[in-house]
């Protein structure tokens, strides 16, 4: 029962009929076809579901180990299963041609994601981290740097890591105290990097650390922040491994979930000094290191729900299985699995209509990206990225937010045999945990959802976005068998336009409007995932009532519409109560003290 398929059905229904494939329109991607992302969709369906996906429960129990020496070995399997996504010329695949990689569309890879990261959350980190360093280094490293370490890095033979967390520097990095100090053509790194996913690990010959650091006369706060490539090996003039780098793994986090990541804790500098190079410019780390960032945000949120996808099949079958109890006399009164109790049909019709919508969402995201950077129109780009700006926070927080609610219910569908480690049900839980909180927690994303992106243009995109959704109500209200869904959705933009306008008037003011932000932000952002979320669901409803109208009689369509009809008449409204939380204002914030 502990199995995962990759729902390539469900995938190529939002890139083939929800977005129509929009992106392999685009300039950059001529040799890409239908037929080849369906190619593609299949071919990581079996890495992800025969490679993968076996070992999730075998990475939990071993987990990463440290030796003696500073080494760490991954749990049986993991770098074998790395090879063989490396191999197959997964790690490049939305990585341009012209550095080396598969070129094709953003859309494309963030399903492939899905499926790895719903396969084997632990194993998937290692490239997704690795991606963040190929954008880094491809928009700021030098051409030198970007000519000794990235065709590596695209091939997945070497892998990257992102440094950023000291003990005393979580969330707040201008505390950031590790200390790089020139010499030649390099610099000289001491200090000390906690948090540090796939920080040390047998899987590839070499690691390349992204670490933030700062120059001994470099100003207090994040604009004495630079960004410098240390790799674990020094890089030879002829491209092959030299000496050990000055950088060693100090130990390994023990952590509630992804057992199989290994978490390090990273000592720079024990023998001398690390040896790192400046990637971009001095004083503008914090600034080139968040197109990792953003790039891995997007990234966490499609991680989420491929484990929410994850927890559905493992929910569903057990559900199918399981015999509990009888049937009111009105439906035979006869035993049955609690596939067959309403109550628990209402837990697994929530877990798979939100997955549906929140997939949907991340991939409309992942399309809007590829509008951003390949589209013939600048203003078009400009438009796209506007969008993509305000899509990220949403993705990346109520994504793991809602993930971590659908695992959760996956272990209430199992009851007392889904809180025990067998079933394989909790470890999902565990997993997903973490989610919400690294790559700028969720409340640091509400903050600059509500803070930064809606008020540096008074909510211009914002209203763009809402402008489309309302669109997708007029075609509802057309469809006589979708117009109740069509109401609800404008009931809820109504909600959203209202509270939008309240977050940005108190936003604004100059005394109040910090806090005013603080204090809506997070139910402002629950409220836009649920909008979102149920504008891409009538979406679906379209298209499903298209096929059904048509004489379809595949199964598929019929259980889109029931998912829409949940999501929109039955989780939107549990959205629609934010707005009477904004609307009753923040004093109970402020007046509360923390003693």
């Amino acid at each position: 029962m502990n199995v995962y398929a990759a729902p390539i059905r469900d995938l190529r229904f939002v890139l083939e009929e929800l977005l129509a494939h929009r992106s392999l329109s685009l300039p950059g991607f001529e040799d890409a076809s239908p037929d080849l992302v369906e190619a593609v969709l299949e071919e990581a369906a079996k890495l992800a579901g025969d490679v993968w996906g076996p070992l999730n429960t075998i990475g939990d129990r071993q987990g990463a180990k440290r030796q003696s020496d500073g080494s760490v070995t991954t749990p049986e399997g993991f770098a074998a299963a790395y090879q063989a996504y490396v191999e197959g010329g997964w790690n490049g695949i939305g990585v341009s041609e012209a550095l080396g990689g598969q070129n094709l569309p953003e859309v494309v890879a963030s399903a492939v994601q899905e499926m790895l990261h719903g396969a084997n959350m632990a194993l998937g980190l290692c490239p997704m981290l690795t991606a963040g360093a190929i954008e880094a280094l491809a928009h700021h490293g030098s051409d030198a740097l970007k000519a000794a370490y990235l065709p590596k890095l695209v091939e997945g033979t070497w892998t990257g890591t992102m440094n950023l967390t000291e003990p005393q520097a979580g969330s707040d990095l201008s505390k950031v105290r590790t200390k790089a100090v020139p010499e030649g053509d390099h610099y000289r790194l001491n200090g000390q990097k906690i948090y540090i996913t796939w920080g040390e690990h047998d899987a590839a010959e070499n690691i390349i650390h992204f670490v933030l650091a700062r120059k001994p006369d470099a100003p207090e706060g994040n604009k004495g922040i630079s960004l410098f490539l240390v790799p674990k090996f020094l890089v030879n003039d002829d491209g092959t491994l030299g000496e050990r780098n000055d950088v060693i793994c100090t130990a390994i986090e023990h952590k509630l979930g992804i057992h199989g990541s290994p978490t390090c804790s990273l000592s720079f500098g024990e023998q001398g000094g690390a040896i790192g190079y400046l990637v971009g410019k001095e004083g503008r780390g914090l600034n080139h290191m968040f197109t990792m960032m953003n790039e891995a945000r997007h990234k966490v949120g499609i991680q989420g729900i491929g484990v929410a996808e994850r927890a559905c099949q493992h929910a569903f079958a057990y559900a199918r299985e399981r015999q509990q109890g009888r049937l009111p006399a009105a439906r035979g009164g006869q035993e049955c699995t609690i596939s067959e109790h309403l109550d628990v049909r209402r837990m697994l019709l929530a877990m798979r209509a939100r997955t549906d919508a929140l997939r949907a969402l991340a991939l409309y995201c992942a399309a809007q990206l590829d509008i951003a950077r390949h589209a013939h129109n600048p203003a078009e780009r400009q438009t796209a990225q506007a969008r993509v700006d305000i899509l990220i926070p949403v993705v990346k927080s109520f994504s793991t937010d809602q993930a971590v609610e659908i695992a959760s219910l996956g272990v209430q569908v199992h009851g007392g045999m889904g809180y025990i480690e067998e079933t394989g049900a909790a470890q999902l839980l565990r997993d997903v945990r973490i989610a919400p909180i690294y790559e700028g927690t969720n409340g640091i994303q509400a903050l600059d959802l509500a803070g930064r992106k809606l008020q540096r243009d008074n909510g211009e995109a914002f209203a763009s976005l809402l402008k489309d959704a309302a669109e997708t109500v007029e075609k509802l209200n057309a469809e006589p068998a979708l117009g109740h869904l069509g109401q609800a959705l404008a009931a809820g933009l109504e909600d959203l336009s209202a509270a939008q306008q309240q977050v940005l008037e108190q936003g604004k003011d100059p005394d109040r409007g910090p806090d005013a932000v603080q204090g809506y932000a997070t139910p402002f952002l629950n409220l836009v995932g649920h909008v979102l979320c149920a504008w891409q669901m009538g979406q679906a409803a379209l298209s499903a009532q298209a096929a059904l109208n048509n004489g379809s009689d595949d199964p598929f369509y019929t259980a889109k519409m029931r998912s829409a009809e949940f999501a929109i008449m039955q989780w939107l409204p549990i959205g629609r109560a934010q707005r009477a939380v904004i609307e009753a204002g923040i004093q109970c914030l402020s007046d509360f003290e923390v003693d």
